[in-house]
C-alpha cells in the first residue's frame, strides 16, 4: 500500500471547496481537507509534495481523438500558420524541405497536416503536378486542417489507385472513397513504429493533463490490429500512459458482427465514433439541406455527401444495441442529422426505447441540431461529443463556416447553451489532430462562443471535459471526474497566475464569486490572462506527467 499527500495547494472538490490537500491510497482519493489536518499526516504518507499554491483538478478526458494520426501529424510536415505556412508558396516549400531529407528507400510517404486554403492568399490548395516538383517525385499526402480531403502527388496517386474512385480529382485533390484509399495507404505503418508513435501522442496528451483519450478509430484511419495494440498498451496505468476508450467505425448489420468485432479488438468499448453519416464543412462534404453557399460551380454535390442511409444506421444501431455496446456516428451536416434521426426512428420501433434509451448511444460533432431532435435525442438517452475548438477556430461572422454556409445558418452551429440547458450528456474532445491537445483552450472557446447566447459556464464547460468524458463512455460509475472520497485518483496539477469564479453571461447558469459561497476556483480564462501550465498527471495515483520543480 502506497499513499502521496499533496499539500500547501487549491483542491478543486466540491466535497470540500476549500480544501488545501489530498491524500491518495492505492490508486484512491482517501482524505481532503485543510493543511492543518494535512500537517498531522506527513509521516504517515510514502510521498510528500508540496504543492506551492498549485491547482489540483479532476484531470481532463478527451472525448474525440485519432492517436495515430495525431503522432504522424507531430512527426510530419507541419502545414498551419503556427509553424510558419502562411500561403501556398510555403506550404511548398516546407514540402520540398521535407524532400531533401526524406529517405525514399524506407518506403513511405511524406505527411503533412494542417493546410487551410481559406487563409492563403493564393485561395487554393496545391496541385498533384505541383507536389510532384516540390518532393521530386516522392510520394505525398497532405492532410486538410479538417482531415476530410487532402492531396496527393502522381506517385502516391498511382500506389494507391485513386485514379477513377470516387472524390478523385485529377488534379490530386481526393474527397471521400478516394481519400479514404489515400488515408490508407499513407497510415500504413508498421507494428513497432506504431507503437512509438501512439507513445508519443499519448504522451503529448499526458502532458496537457489529460487523464484518458476515447480513440475514434476507423479502417481508413487506423486497423483493428492497431487498435488492438493501442488499448492493450495502455489498459493498465502502469504502462504510464493515458487510458485509452475504443471506439471502432465499422457498419454492422447483426449483432454476429459486432460479436466478430469484439472478438478481433478486446476490450472495444463501442461500435462508431468515426462512422461517418457525412463529412466535414470545410471540405464540402457535409450533408446539408440546401447547398453550400461557397459551392463551387458545377459541383457534383453542392449540398454535400450522404455516406450512411437511415436503413444502414437503423440496422446498426439495432446490432450494436443487442450486442450490448454503444453504438456511434459522426454526424455534422443538418441532413446528416435528418438521416440519423430517421434510422434512430426506426431502431426505437424495432428495439423498443428503454433498450435504445439504455445502450446510451452517442454522436461526434452535431455542429447543426435543431429543436426537434435535441428534444428526441435526449429523451433517448443519446449523448454528444462536441469540440468548442471548432468554434474557436472557424466560427464568427468572418471565419470559415460564415463563408461555407452564410452568416445565418453558420451563426447556429454548435449550440452548446441550448444542447446544456436541454440537460443532454456532453463531454468535450479535440479531434486531434484537427485541433490540438489543449483542454483548457476548449473551456476557453465554450466560455466566449462566438455567438454570446450560445455560451455556457467555465464550470459547466470543465466539468464537459472532465466527468462528461467518463460519462460518455458509461465509465463514471466510479465517480471519475470528481475529487471526492472513493473516486479513483485522476488528476491534474496546475500552476496558474490566477484563479477565478467566471462570472457568467446572464443566459448562463450563475455561480457565486464570492469566497464564501464554497464554488471550486478554476485558472482565469479571460483573453490575455496567461494559460495553466501542467506540471503533474496522476492516473490511478502513478504520475505520468511530471514536471514539478
Amino acid at each position: 500500500m502506497t499513499s502521496t499527500l499533496y499539500r500547501h495547494g487549491v483542491v478543486h472538490s466540491p466535497a470540500d471547496p476549500f480544501a488545501e490537500a489530498v491524500v491518495v491510497e492505492d490508486g484512491t482519493i482517501v482524505w481532503i481537507g485543510s493543511d492543518d489536518t494535512a500537517d498531522g499526516m506527513v509521516d504517515r504518507a510514502d510521498e510528500v509534495v508540496d504543492l506551492d499554491g498549485a491547482l489540483v483538478a479532476p484531470a481532463f478526458v478527451d472525448a474525440h481523438v485519432h492517436v495515430l494520426e495525431t503522432a504522424l501529424a507531430l512527426d510530419g510536415v507541419a502545414l498551419t500558420p503556427e509553424a510558419g505556412v502562411r500561403s501556398l508558396a510555403d506550404a511548398l516549400d516546407a514540402v520540398h524541405r521535407a524532400a531533401q531529407v526524406h529517405d525514399a528507400g524506407a518506403g513511405l510517404p511524406i505527411l503533412g497536416h494542417g493546410w487551410d486554403e481559406q487563409e492563403w492568399p493564393e485561395g487554393r490548395a496545391p496541385t498533384r503536378e505541383e507536389l510532384d516538383r516540390a518532393a521530386g517525385g516522392a510520394p505525398v499526402y497532405l492532410a486538410r486542417v479538417d482531415v476530410h480531403s487532402a492531396v496527393v502527388s502522381s506517385s502516391l496517386a498511382a500506389a494507391a489507385g485513386l485514379a477513377g474512385l470516387p472524390g478523385w480529382d485529377d488534379d490530386g485533390r481526393v474527397e471521400r472513397d478516394a481519400h479514404h484509399a489515400a488515408r490508407t495507404l499513407a497510415r500504413d505503418v508498421e507494428p513497432a513504429r506504431r507503437g512509438a508513435l501512439y507513445r508519443r501522442a499519448l504522451q503529448a496528451a499526458a502532458a496537457a493533463g489529460i487523464v484518458a483519450v476515447h480513440e475514434n478509430s476507423a479502417p481508413f484511419v487506423d486497423t483493428r490490429e492497431g487498435l488492438a495494440q493501442l488499448l492493450a498498451m495502455t489498459a493498465d496505468a502502469e504502462s504510464g500512459l493515458p487510458l485509452v476508450v475504443g471506439y471502432r467505425g465499422e457498419l454492422c448489420v447483426t449483432s454476429d458482427d459486432a460479436h466478430a468485432l469484439l472478438e478481433a479488438v478486446p476490450g472495444l468499448t463501442g461500435i462508431g465514433g468515426d462512422l461517418n453519416v457525412d463529412g466535414s464543412i470545410g471540405s464540402r462534404t457535409a450533408a446539408l439541406r440546401t447547398p453550400y453557399a461557397d459551392a463551387v460551380p458545377g459541383a457534383e454535390h453542392p449540398a454535400g455527401v450522404l455516406h450512411l442511409t437511415a436503413e444502414q444506421i437503423s440496422n446498426h444501431l439495432g446490432a450494436v444495441t443487442r450486442a450490448g455496446l454503444q453504438a456511434g456516428f459522426h454526424i455534422i451536416g443538418d441532413r446528416a442529422m435528418d438521416e440519423f434521426m430517421l434510422g434512430l426512428g426506426v431502431a426505437v420501433d424495432v428495439e423498443g426505447v428503454d433498450a435504445i434509451r439504455g445502450a446510451g448511444h452517442r454522436i461526434e460533432h452535431a455542429e447543426m441540431i435543431d429543436a426537434h431532435a435535441l428534444a428526441s435525442l435526449v429523451l433517448l438517452g443519446v449523448r454528444l461529443s462536441v469540440q468548442p475548438a471548432f468554434d474557436a477556430a472557424w466560427g464568427g461572422p468572418d471565419g470559415m463556416y460564415a463563408r461555407r454556409l452564410g452568416a445565418g445558418r453558420a451563426a447556429a452551429l454548435n449550440p452548446l447553451a441550448d444542447l446544456a440547458a436541454a440537460g443532454i450528456p456532453l463531454a468535450f474532445g479535440s479531434d486531434a489532430p484537427v485541433t490540438p491537445f489543449d483542454p483548457w483552450g476548449a473551456v476557453r472557446a465554450a466560455v466566449t462562443h462566438h455567438e454570446s447566447d450560445q455560451r455556457i459556464s467555465a464550470r459547466a464547460a470543465f466539468r464537459a471535459h472532465t466527468r462528461g468524458g467518463w460519462r460518455a463512455a458509461g465509465l463514471d460509475h466510479t465517480g471519475a471526474g470528481e475529487i471526492r472520497l472513493g473516486a479513483p485518483a485522476h488528476l491534474a496539477l496546475w500552476r496558474a497566475e490566477h484563479l477565478a469564479v467566471q462570472v457568467a453571461h446572464p443566459r448562463v447558469s450563475g455561480w457565486s464569486a464570492d469566497p464564501r459561497a464554497g464554488t471550486p476556483l478554476l485558472p482565469d480564462l479571460e483573453p490575455g490572462a496567461p494559460e495553466p501550465r501542467c506540471v503533474r498527471t496522476v492516473r490511478s495515483g502513478i504520475v505520468i506527467h511530471d514536471e514539478l520543480d
